[in-house]
């Protein structure tokens, strides 16, 4: 079994969010980095609220097909830091840096475990 369970998948997927949020104005980008920190919030937020497991909202989405899509953005994210686009500042390490946590977090994040604990929580 994976250590990262559903539940702590889904605080993980929130703390994300946010720091895509807050970056561009802790560190200084503009223009097309903090437009796609921004973007990456926003459509992370989307992900999470939609997706079957305990911290999804709309619950459609079943939680392994969340899981792919962590798969490819995670190395995408690593292929942005080495554009252009995120060249100068902060915005390459940091886009590198959120890249290797997302791999991390999907290599490490049981996206098979019980996730029937979205419709009948236990409190």
């Amino acid at each position: 079994m994976k250590p990262i369970t559903p539940i702590t998948h889904g605080y993980l997927d929130y703390v994300t969010v946010a720091v895509f949020l807050l970056a561009p104005k802790l560190l200084g980008f503009e223009g097309l980095p903090a437009l796609l920190s921004w973007t990456l919030a926003g459509v992370h937020l989307a992900l999470t609220l939609a997706t079957d497991f305990p911290l999804g909202w709309l619950r459609w989405l079943p939680f392994r097909i969340h899981g792919w899509i962590e798969r490819i953005v995670g190395p995408a994210l690593v292929l942005v830091a080495l554009l252009p686009i995120s060249a100068g500042g902060w915005a390459s390490g940091f886009y590198m840096l959120m890249g290797l946590v997302i791999i991390a977090v999907s290599w490490l994040s049981d996206y098979a475990g019980e996730t029937k604990e979205a419709l009948n929580p236990t409190l």
